[in-house]
Order: structure tokens, then sequence, then C-alpha cells
């Protein structure tokens, strides 16, 4: 019986998020006439209201965008936690050099000035601890396996990462993980030449620092997609298998 109960549990993990309707808060969210029209031509793709309400963002919530480049993410969240809610804008160096122009128009002229917006070294994420309800790494997570010494983008302690976002998470917090998949048993070989990880590795990666993965979404699968090509080829680019996790802090 006790192996039927783990297969089950393992199943249930695995099933994709059921169609269920957006909550008001994250529908108001989405539809801010606000918002820029480039980020509305994005939202085909990034499916936001969804994402939003697999991750379960609630007002009041206090959330982390780490490795948010441009800001995308962290003003949909600032509107999704309302006033009684924080968001917090993280960068490293490289992250910002490569969002400043996206940064610049978002947040000009005191637009979205209640969002924290931060540059950090990725050794020192500034986080403090149990201060965050959530915390968002879109298409972000691979790049703390990247290493590109030439280019500005030294080595980075994976582990030292990961536990500073433990330790940032609230009690039962969660850690948003979205990224593009890399073909079975590529473990983070595919992160250099191709911005790829393999899913199963992820999820290994992450649990060994204090998480469980608790559910899964199956929003951005593309089970046609070529795991042999870098993201940005324009034979796949916008188009890439995503895998979607949400764990909880243990």
């Amino acid at each position: 019986m006790h192996r039927i109960a783990l297969a089950l549990a393992s199943f249930l993990v695995a099933l994709p998020l059921q169609a269920a309707d957006v909550p008001a808060h994250i529908a108001a969210a989405v539809a801010a006439p606000e918002r820029s029209d480039k980020d509305r031509e994005r939202d085909a793709r990034e499916k936001p209201a969804e994402l939003m309400a697999f991750a379960g963002v609630r007002p009041g919530m206090k959330v982390a965008d780490v490795l948010g480049g441009g800001g995308y993410w962290a003003e949909l969240l600032y509107r999704a936690v309302g006033p009684a809610g924080a968001v917090t804008l993280v960068n490293n160096a490289p992250y910002w050099n490569f969002a400043r122009e996206d940064q610049k128009a978002r947040f000009a002229d005191g637009r979205l000035s209640a969002i924290t917006r931060r540059v950090v070294e990725s050794c020192d994420l500034k986080l403090g601890r149990e201060q965050f309800d959530l915390i968002l790494m879109f298409m972000s997570y691979h790049d703390i396996h990247w290493v590109n010494e030439a280019g500005g983008w030294p080595a980075i302690d994976t582990g030292g990462f990961l536990d500073q976002l433990h330790a940032a998470l609230k009690p039962g917090g969660t850690l948003l993980i979205v990224d593009n998949a890399a073909a079975a048993g590529a473990g983070s070989s595919s992160v250099n030449a191709l911005h790829r990880i393999e899913e199963t590795f992820a999820r290994r990666d992450i649990e060994a620092h204090g998480f469980r993965l608790a559910s899964t979404w199956d929003g951005y699968r593309n089970p046609n997609d070529d795991y042999t090509k870098l993201v940005f080829d324009p034979v796949v680019r916008g188009k890439t298998d995503r895998f979607v996790h949400l764990y909880e802090k243990e």
C-alpha cells in the first residue's frame, strides 16, 4: 500500500493545472490600462493570468522577482498583490545591463515607484530571512548554472544562491521556476551552448536545498520543440518547451 500511495502522489504532482476561473484581482492586474502595448503583446506567449493563478498570487503577498530583467513580471505581480502587498525586483549587474533600457521605460517619471529595485551580487542577494511569500525565477534559473567569464558572467555558487532563496522565504513560502527544457539526461550540460536545462536535474538540484516540488503546470509545454537548438534560434524562439515548477519551503 505504501508503494501505491507514493506512486499516486508522484502522479498527482505531475498533473497539469486544470482550467479554472482566473481570480478577479489577477484578471484586473493583466487588464490594467496602464500596462504598455509591448507587454500586452508579450501576454499571448506568457499567459500571465494563468501562471499567476497557478502560483496562487494573492493580495497582500510579498514577492521577489529574482533575476527579473526589465520587470514585466514585477509589474504584473505588483498589480496583483495590491497596495497591501510588496514586490522586489532583483538583478545582478549583467542582468541589469541587459535590461537597462526596458527598466528605464517601465519606471520612467516615477512610474511603479512602489516596486523596490535592487542590483546586487549573486553571492549576496540581500533578500533577508523569512521576508517573502513567493519568489519567482522566470527563465533565469538556468543562468545560475551558466558560466561565461569572458562575457562578464563568472561562475555562480548555485548551492549558495538557492540557499539564499530558501532563507528569504517565509515558512510555507513558495518558489516558482520557469525554464527551457533540455533533452533527458542532459543535466546542466546544455546551459552554456543552448540556454536549456533538464527538468529532472532542476528538481534534484532545487530539492537538495530544502524545497519540495508541490505542483507543476503544463501551460508552456511544447512536445514538438527541438532540444538540439539554441533557444534564440528563429526556428524555436518563443516556442520552446518550458517547464513550470512550484516548490514549497520545507
